[in-house]
């Protein structure tokens, strides 16, 4: 295997990167926070704050609602703020142009999303709320590939073709199950489905006109809203989906640990783990009839469940490439060691 020095290593900028991403998965808890709390719309104007400048918003006016809608803001601005200085540093210290590059997506999709978490309020549309709470996935997963390739560990992976797949195809439908709970989440309604595991008593739940008159008969013997044959099986899909995605982990770990690699048999081992907690914060969820901490939790661990996706497709993907140099026998750049 050839082993070059693609780019002077720089542990500020990796370290800067890594914090980047942490403050963004803080904003997806809020994100979340907010949503749990059905706050999204305390604060009625964008991009002011009741006619104040958001960050000159007095701090006793931050009450109920307002406090997580208007943190939720101030987060995100700082948010912005970090991926605009991240990318002038990559633009300034990293010599490879697609990591670059990368910079530059970033600070594009953190406008986006804060365009879109505007127009969610202005506008009143709830599906814009859907593809907001979407795109900040995807912008996390993108600052965290961001943090691995300036990071050491990016020479690390060596994975097969089987590896690889598990990985992509498991990463994949983590993010369908963040775009369903999203949707979910966006429809600011009670629980579709009020038991688990099982679904109004039976494992497929009876969804004729009949049952749902039943079954909304007796959601409002207890003060929730009625529900549709649709908003059952969206959250039924969400279930099976739940049940991919740990087969698909419990293939990763099982083909991790025939691999050559320590860094892709521990990543494994965090992964089925933390899709362990992540199906019973589901559960608990629904026990605790959506209890907005307990959601939030939800929320925020299928993030990061998404985010070690993320580091597993790159480094089961990643293998034989640029590799960093120890600084003790570091290679000129024009030098290639076969």
């Amino acid at each position: 295997m050839n082993v070059r020095q693609g780019s002077s290593h720089n542990p500020w900028l990796n370290r800067f990167a890594w914090f980047t991403a942490a403050c963004t998965l803080l904003l997806i808890c809020s994100g979340g926070m907010v949503t749990s709390k059905n706050a999204g719309l305390a604060v009625p104007d964008w991009p002011t704050t009741f006619g104040y400048n958001m960050f000159l918003f007095p701090a006793s006016k931050w009450v109920g609602g307002i406090l997580f809608e208007h943190t939720h803001r101030l987060i995100a601005s700082t948010v912005g703020l970090l991926t605009v200085l991240l990318a002038f540093s990559l633009w300034r210290v990293e010599r490879r142009r697609w990591v670059r590059n990368l910079g530059f997506v970033a600070v594009g999709a953190v406008i986006l999303q804060g365009v879109l978490g505007g127009l969610r309020v202005t506008l009143l549309e709830a599906q814009i709320g859907i593809f907001h709470a979407c795109l900040a996935q995807a912008f996390f997963g993108l600052l965290v590939f961001i943090a691995l390739v300036t990071s050491r560990f990016w020479s690390r992976g060596a994975g097969d073709a089987a590896l690889r797949r598990a990985a992509i195809i498991t990463t994949a439908l983590i993010y369908f199950q963040l775009v369903l709970g999203a949707a979910m989440r966006h429809q600011h309604r009670d629980l579709s489905i009020t038991d688990f595991p099982t679904a109004y008593g039976r494992w497929l739940p009876d969804t004729s006109a009949a049952a749902i008159a039943r079954i909304n008969a007796a959601r409002d013997a207890i003060g929730l809203s009625d529900v549709s044959a649709g908003q059952i099986w969206l959250q039924m899909v969400h279930r099976f989906g739940a049940v991919l995605v740990a087969v698909g982990a419990a293939t990763f770990f099982a083909l991790a640990h025939r691999a050559p690699d320590a860094a892709l048999r521990k990543l494994s081992i965090a992964w089925l783990f933390g899709i362990a907690v992540q199906i019973s914060l589901g559960a608990w969820t629904i026990w605790s009839n959506k209890a907005a901490d307990i959601a939030t939790a939800h929320v925020a661990v299928g993030a990061t469940m998404f985010a070690i996706g993320v580091i597993a497709c790159a480094l089961s993907w990643y293998s034989g490439r640029t590799a960093w140099v120890p600084r003790a026998n570091k290679i000129p750049a024009h030098s290639v060691v076969g």
